[in-house]
């Protein structure tokens, strides 16, 4: 439970140094407790969806030798906008999507998955398992 918890708000302070580094293309407009819920949602997103996806892109992602999973990482980050504009009082946008997709909301999630991984790798580095 403690390793849930901890999993959890670390991924909320990922979340938050993401859209204070990428503002304003890459916003959240809430009260801190709503990136929790954005937590949650990533943390859903990436047990659930996020496995079959990557199982069932298996074999593009082997002819562009793993440079696909940027693609998939991005489209989750973008799922990840979409289901939490669904929670009240969160609003987490990326590059004007929710409600507008377009190429340059694409671009921005790419970027955003780069930096939350970037952010993430970091903070696991200091808080260990």
């Amino acid at each position: 439970m403690r390793g849930f918890i901890v999993g959890t708000l670390a991924t909320a302070v990922a979340f938050a140094a993401m859209t204070w580094l990428l503002k304003p293309n890459i916003a959240y407009a809430g009260e801190p407790i709503g990136l929790i819920g954005i937590a949650l949602v990533a943390g859903v997103v990436n047990g659930l969806i996020k496995p079959v996806v990557k199982l069932l892109s298996l074999p593009i992602r082997l002819m562009t030798l793993g440079l696909f999973g940027l693609v998939i990482n991005a489209a989750m980050l973008l799922l990840i906008a979409f289901l939490s504009d669904k929670i009240d009082g969160v609003n987490f946008t990326i590059g004007g999507f929710p409600p507008d997709l377009s190429l340059q909301a694409f671009a921005w999630a790419l970027i955003g998955s780069i930096v939350l991984s970037v952010i993430n790798t970091a903070i696991g580095l200091v808080i260990p398992d």
